[in-house]
C-alpha cells in the first residue's frame, strides 16, 4: 500500500506552495549546496547528490534540438554506464545551452570535478543546467565548490537541494509517498523546479524522483515514463519547452526486500502529478489555474489532443485570466484541434454548471457563469458524446506580470 504525503490537486484551492515541511532524503541518498554567484551572489545555485552506494537510474530528456551540453553528456552516461549512477549535479543561473564546443567543455569539466570529489567514473555522473541561455558557466567560481560538497554532503531533507535549483520559481517543489509492504517501508520523494517554458515532451524544469526501493534501470524507467506521462505532459504554461528539461529517477535499494510493482508506479506517478500541478500554481505570473478534462471521445488520444489544445488556446487562457465565462472559446478551440467532432453532441461544463448542452447554450444565469470563472482553478469538462475516451491537461491565463517578467528576463 501507499501512503499520501504533501497531497496536491487541481482543485485544492490557491494554496501555491508544498502543503508541509520537506520530506526526509530515502535511504542511501545525501546532498550538499552551495553558493557560486552564477547569475546573482547571495543565494545557494549549485546542488548535489549523492548515492555513495550506487544507485539504478533513469531520465527522460528534453525533445528541443536544441540540446543543452550537459544532457548531450548525460545521454551518453546512461547509455554507456548501463543504467548507474552514484552522483547528480544541478546548477541554477546559466543553461550551458547553445554554447558550442566550450559549452561541452565545461560539462565536462564539471563532470570530471563531480567524478574526483566523489571518487567515482565520471560515466556515473549526471549534470545539468538552467538559466540563461547562450552563456557559458563561470567555471572560476563553480569548480573549487565541488570538492567541498562532496565531502560535507549529508542526509536531512530534500530542501535545501529544492531551493538552490530554482531559477523564477517563487517556491520549492517537493512531494513524497511511502510503500509498506511486509513490516518495511520505502519512500519515494521528488523535488522539482519550473515556472515558466513549460509544455509537453518535457517542460524549463528539471526534477529528481528518488526511492530507496531496490529496482533495475529497466523497472525504473517504466515507472518514470509513466509518471512523466501523467504528469509533466500533462501541464503548460506558455507552449514553449527548454533546451534543458529533464527528470531523473534514482533507486538506491537501500530499503531493502521487495515492494509490489503496482504500488510503486503509484507512488512514483503521484508524486510526478503533485510536482507538476505545483509547476502550474508556480507559473510566470499565475493568477488562476484552468484544468480541461474530454470525455465521451473516441479514443483517449483524441480526448488528449483536445484537452490540450483547449488549455493552450491563448483565447482561452486570456478568458480565465479575466474570469470572463467566454464559453465560445472553449468550443472554437475544441473545434480547431483536428479532432472530428460534432457540435450537436456536445455537453460543455465549468465548475460543476452547465454552459452548452446538445448543440444549443445553456439557460444558466450570468452571475453563476462568472462566479465558476473566478475560482483559483477554473474546471472545464467538455464531453464529446463520441465514445469512451477521457484525458486532461492543466494550464493557467495568461497575465500581463508574465509579460513583463519575460520581457526583461536576461537584463
Amino acid at each position: 500500500m501507499s501512503r499520501h504525503a504533501d497531497p496536491a490537486s487541481p482543485s485544492a484551492g490557491s494554496s501555491r506552495g508544498p502543503t508541509g515541511p520537506a520530506p526526509a532524503l530515502p535511504a542511501g541518498f545525501l546532498t550538499a549546496t552551495a553558493a557560486a554567484a552564477i547569475k546573482k551572489p547571495g543565494r545557494d545555485d549549485m546542488a548535489l547528490l549523492r548515492c555513495p552506494g550506487g544507485a539504478a537510474l533513469a531520465a527522460v530528456y528534453t525533445t528541443n534540438r536544441v540540446c543543452a551540453a550537459p544532457l548531450v553528456l548525460d545521454r551518453r552516461h546512461l547509455r554507456e554506464g548501463g543504467g548507474r549512477c552514484r552522483a547528480i549535479l544541478v546548477n541554477s543561473g546559466c543553461a550551458n545551452a547553445a554554447t558550442g564546443p566550450a559549452g561541452m567543455q565545461d560539462a565536462e569539466a564539471i563532470v570530471a570535478e563531480v567524478a574526483r570529489g566523489c571518487g567515482i567514473p565520471p560515466v556515473e555522473v549526471q549534470v545539468n543546467s538552467t538559466g540563461v541561455i547562450g552563456v557559458r558557466l563561470p567555471l572560476e567560481r563553480m569548480l573549487p565548490q565541488i570538492a567541498p560538497m562532496s565531502r560535507r554532503a549529508s542526509g536531512g531533507t530534500i530542501e535545501s537541494f529544492a531551493r538552490a535549483i530554482m531559477t523564477t520559481d517563487t517556491y520549492p517543489k517537493w512531494s513524497s509517498r511511502m510503500v509498506e509492504s511486509g513490516g518495511r517501508r520505502a519512500t519515494v520523494v521528488g523535488c522539482v523546479k519550473g515556472a515558466g517554458m513549460i509544455h509537453p515532451n518535457m517542460a524549463t524544469m528539471i526534477g529528481v524522483i528518488m526511492t530507496d526501493a531496490a529496482l533495475s534501470p529497466g523497472e525504473l524507467d517504466g515507472h518514470l515514463r509513466a509518471a512523466v506521462e501523467r504528469s509533466f505532459h500533462r501541464i503548460s504554461i506558455d507552449g514553449d519547452t527548454s533546451t534543458n528539461d529533464s527528470v531523473f529517477a534514482l533507486a538506491s535499494g537501500a530499503a531493502g526486500g521487495e515492494f509490489p510493482a503496482d504500488a510503486l508506479r503509484r507512488a512514483f506517478i503521484e508524486v510526478a502529478r503533485d510536482l507538476a500541478l505545483m509547476i502550474v500554481r508556480d507559473g510566470e505570473g499565475f493568477e488562476r489555474g484552468i484544468h480541461v478534462r474530454v470525455t465521451g471521445a473516441r479514443t483517449d488520444a483524441d480526448a488528449l489532443t483536445i484537452a490540450r489544445t483547449i488549455a493552450s488556446s491563448l483565447l482561452v487562457r486570456c478568458a480565465v485570466t479575466g474570469a470572463d465565462p467566454n464559453w465560445g472559446r472553449i468550443l472554437a478551440a475544441a473545434g480547431r484541434a483536428g479532432v472530428p467532432i460534432e457540435a450537436e453532441l456536445l455537453d460543455l461544463t465549468v465548475g460543476g454548471v452547465c454552459f452548452f448542452r446538445h448543440g444549443a447554450p445553456a439557460e444558466t444565469p450570468l452571475a453563476e457563469r462568472e462566479a465558476v470563472f473566478r475560482r483559483p482553478m477554473v474546471e472545464v469538462t467538455l464531453d464529446l458524446g463520441q465514445g469512451q475516451g477521457s484525458d486532461e491537461f492543466i494550464s493557467c491565463g495568461l497575465t500581463t506580470a508574465y509579460v513583463e517578467l519575460n520581457s526583461d528576463y536576461t537584463t
